[in-house]
């Protein structure tokens, strides 16, 4: 990579939110596999009168990074109205492949995009689980699940 990765900034959960609802343009960018959401859940910004991006980042079952990945984000971005300017908020399980989505957007010309910190589900507790500590799920914000 071309060293943009380090001027990508974790976001705490409770800001983005706050900034999905401020900013019609910013865009919450889920990069977990289709298992994923289907199995542990989405977030739900129906009430704010958005749907998160849905689109993996490493592909399910193989876990190969998809090599379509940045054009097809910038589509679908592009479908939704967001410019290179929108701020673009991406998410995964705990912060780990969102970084890295994140990273190779800036790399594409996208000038304000976002890890979300601890991702949806965030690190394991003491016994083992996630969504307990921190994360999307912890901090309460909307989800569903299918």
């Amino acid at each position: 990579m071309s060293g943009v990765a380090a001027e990508i900034g974790n976001i705490e959960v409770g800001e983005v939110w706050n900034r999905l609802k401020s900013d019609p343009k910013s865009m919450l960018i889920d990069v977990r596999t289709r298992a994923e959401w289907a199995f542990v859940g989405l977030a739900d910004l129906a009430e704010i009168g958005k749907t998160p991006v849905l689109i993996e980042w490493q592909v399910y079952p193989s876990n190969e990074i998809d090599p379509q990945f940045v054009k097809k984000l910038s589509d679908e971005l592009a479908n939704r109205g967001a410019d290179l300017e929108s701020d673009l908020f991406f998410v995964c399980r705990s912060g780990q492949r969102s970084f890295s989505a994140a990273s190779v957007m800036a790399e594409a010309g996208y000038k304000s995009c976002h890890n979300v910190a601890d991702g949806f589900e965030g690190p394991m507790d003491g016994d083992q689980h996630r969504g307990m500590i921190a994360g999307w799920k912890a901090k309460r914000l909307p989800w569903a699940q299918s």
